[in-house]
């Protein structure tokens, strides 16, 4: 499968190197802090943060379904490529019938979503992943895939609560199952349970886990930066579980 660089359509092949200069995304600069551990601001109240990564990271934007991801991923494209899954679902379904459900050629679509993830690992510009990162069997794919990528890799996670996040399904008219919607929502509890008591998940390549709540996602009070420039950095605010 080719290898394009933005959500826009990931079946046309990426043009040039894909190591392009990329402005920093968001529209608040904030303090600037190098996410490192588990990074709680939920309900912090100090103000605008920039979350500032290496040029070669890779940065998961986690979520339950209708949790704001999409948005949040909208607002920091411009610091990074974005691979998201919904790009590989519409390619697939504008090449077959409209009455085939997706159902049928999902693990196709998947395995195709994969490859893509897969194949921007291996390039050298700053990455943003949409995925729910609920499920460990993905989170060690993308902890294999970029350690093989020679990428530090990190998480973003939008803890919106699932009503929060229901409202966001209904708004966008994107419904999950109640089934697929209940493994997302166990999923990302058992996730933030071991955060709460263990710190990093251990065993996934994780650098660093930066917890955001609904109201850095609605005021934009979280950008993002690709940057190893020098310049005022401050270390991330203290959190309970941060790993030394």
């Amino acid at each position: 499968m080719s290898t394009p660089t933005s959500t826009e359509d990931p079946t046309p092949r990426a043009q040039g190197s894909g190591k392009s200069v990329r402005r920093p995304g968001g529209t608040c600069p904030g303090r600037r802090i190098r996410p490192r551990g588990i990074v709680d601001l939920r309900g912090a109240a100090d103000g605008d943060v920039r979350l500032s990564y290496p040029p070669n990271a890779a940065v998961v934007v986690a979520g339950l379904p209708g949790s704001g991801k999409s948005t949040l991923l909208r607002a920091w494209s411009p610091a990074a490529a974005v691979v998201d899954p919904r790009a590989t679902r519409t390619a697939f379904e504008s090449r077959m019938p409209a009455w085939l459900p997706y159902a049928v050629y999902r693990p196709w679509a998947r395995l195709s979503h994969m490859r893509w993830m897969g194949s921007q690992m291996r390039l050298g510009h700053p990455l943003l992943i949409h995925d729910c990162g609920t499920r460990p069997w993905m989170r060690r794919w993308l902890a294999y895939t970029a350690h093989r990528g020679r990428r530090p890799l990190h998480m973003v996670v939008l803890d919106v609560g699932p009503q929060e996040a229901l409202a966001g399904q209904h708004a966008r008219r994107r419904l999950a199952s109640p089934r697929v919607f209940t493994i997302h929502r166990r999923g990302l509890a058992r996730l933030l349970a071991r955060i709460a008591r263990d710190g990093l998940p251990a065993g996934q390549g994780l650098g660093s886990v930066v917890l955001l709540d609904r109201r850095q996602r609605d005021r934009g009070a979280a950008s993002v930066d690709f940057d190893d420039r020098p310049g005022p950095v401050e270390p991330a605010p203290p959190s309970a579980g941060t790993s030394p």
